[in-house]
């Protein structure tokens, strides 16, 4: 997790040595080009870390759902598999990739594999996943929220308000395209962090460290009010704290937040939590659902819940990220 080490906290120096990087390697490059595959990709070196020899394996604290696993299907490498999501109609999955987790940024932006894969469930399996090419030249691309034909995502390429934007794509039933950068107010003036949104559309819930919080990272939101995305509001202290709460995931019917943060109850690494709406803008305490190297919650629509993650040393230096998830008692 690191707060999108892989992603939202890339500098912009790096980004532009990125970018002579590769406009050297385009002017001395005559072979093949074509993108190696995820496998192909993968350092030589590169094991597969497998529950039986986890130092930190998740562990759940509700009864709700089963222990987690890692997700059935070709999504897994010995690779970084990061920031997943499943649509609501639960046959769309989302995700970040880089074959491994210590390269730099500017060596992700020329590797041809690190950035958004998905996966579509056809006959009750996975396919295997493909690559989203969002860009015409080079970008590094992450954060995945869909929507409906809407995916939302953040970028570091040419062309920024900062850093790291986000930006729309639309799927036209065939691939996704007509990529447009969400807008000056979002980006440059809210600066949104990792998002997601209501099903309605009109309400972004993010997760940064503004002035205004309680400490480290809070959840906020933003709503579309007249027009345009309204001042943000912390979403207040029965959910923040003066640790990190970041990594957002609302319900479809808002009834509830899940968000990454610190453990509280003493384990290793981040967190997964869950708060109750309880209306009039107050939430339940957050209830600590799944430990250790656990974050970026994403539910279907039966309630199972979709995670990554990290395997690490016992000195706890990450070694990669997988997809795990814990189905809902019953389903």
């Amino acid at each position: 997790m690191n707060k999108k080490a892989l992603l939202i906290q890339v500098s912009l120096l790096i980004f532009v040595l990125g970018l002579l990087a590769f406009t050297c390697k385009k002017s001395t490059d005559n072979e093949d080009n074509t993108p190696p595959t995820r496998l192909e990709s993968l350092p030589d070196d590169a094991v597969k870390q497998t529950p039986m020899i986890d130092n930190f394996p998740p562990v759940m604290h509700s009864e709700l759902w089963g222990d987690p696993i890692p997700m059935p299907g070709p999504v897994n490498t010995a690779g970084a598999e990061d920031s997943p999501f499943i649509t609501n109609n639960d046959d769309w999955f989302f995700f970040f990739f880089t074959p491994d987790l210590n390269i730099p940024a500017e060596q992700q932006l020329l590797d041809q594999v690190t950035g958004i894969w998905w996966s579509k469930l056809e006959s009750g399996t996975w396919t295997e996943p493909e690559r989203i090419i969002l860009n015409n030249d080079i970008a590094l691309d992450g954060a995945p929220f869909v929507q409906r034909d809407s995916l939302w995502f953040a970028s570091a390429r040419v062309g920024n308000y900062r850093p790291i934007d986000f930006y729309i794509a639309t799927y036209n039933g065939h691939e996704w395209g007509n990529v447009v950068n969400a807008g000056q107010r979002l980006n440059e003036e809210i600066q949104v962090g990792e998002l997601c949104l209501s099903s309605d559309g009109r309400t972004i819930y993010y997760g940064t460290d503004a002035s205004g919080g309680y400490g480290g990272y809070d959840l906020w939101k933003t709503e579309y009010i007249d027009g345009e995305w309204a001042d943000p509001v912390n979403l207040g202290p029965d959910i923040n704290s003066a640790g990190t709460e970041y990594q957002p995931f609302i319900t479809a019917d808002g009834g509830e937040i899940w968000f990454t943060g610190q453990s509280h109850l003493g384990y290793t690494g981040p967190a997964i939590f869950r708060s109750i709406n309880l209306g009039d803008t107050a939430w339940s305490a957050p209830e600590e659902i799944i430990s250790n190297f656990a974050g970026e919650p994403s539910l279907d629509s039966h309630g199972n819940i979709y995670f990554v993650h990290h395997f690490a040393t016992p000195s706890t230096e990450l070694i990669e990220a997988d997809i795990y998830v814990a189905y809902k008692v019953g389903n």
